[in-house]
């Protein structure tokens, strides 16, 4: 496992889209999958999405679902989490992480080893 190093985060109006990247460029072929998570102020960190590096399969949480687009690029050992009609609601850290190995339950932080250093998304009324 190497450094994940994220980007693309800022401050956008509500409605708008922003994207984050997250680099992950040690990554090895027991590199199953990566999350999103997100933690905003006072309250715990959750789940967001994650997409498979195989088929690049995304799974998404009730409160993004059909906002935001999670994808993966093999080349460049990247994934992306497209973020639209965004909400102040939405305004948090924003972490990826690494899963290593298979596993059914994306949803849970848990099953990460490798996390980046997270990036602020701050959604204005």
């Amino acid at each position: 496992q190497g450094p994940l190093e994220e980007s693309g985060g800022g401050l956008v109006q509500a409605g708008g889209s922003l994207t984050l990247s997250c680099l992950a460029s040690r990554r090895t072929l027991y590199s199953h999958a990566m999350g999103w998570f997100r933690q905003a102020p006072g309250k715990e960190r959750e789940f967001v999405a994650a997409t498979l590096w195989s088929s690049g399969e995304a799974s998404y949480s009730d409160s993004v679902k059909g906002r935001f687009i999670s994808s993966r690029d093999n080349y460049k050992n990247t994934v992306y989490l497209q973020m639209n009609s965004l909400k102040p609601e939405d305004t948090a850290v924003y972490y990826c992480a690494e899963r290593i190995g298979r596993t059914f339950a994306l949803e849970q932080e848990d099953e990460y080893s490798n996390w980046g250093q997270g990036t602020q998304v701050t959604v204005s009324s």
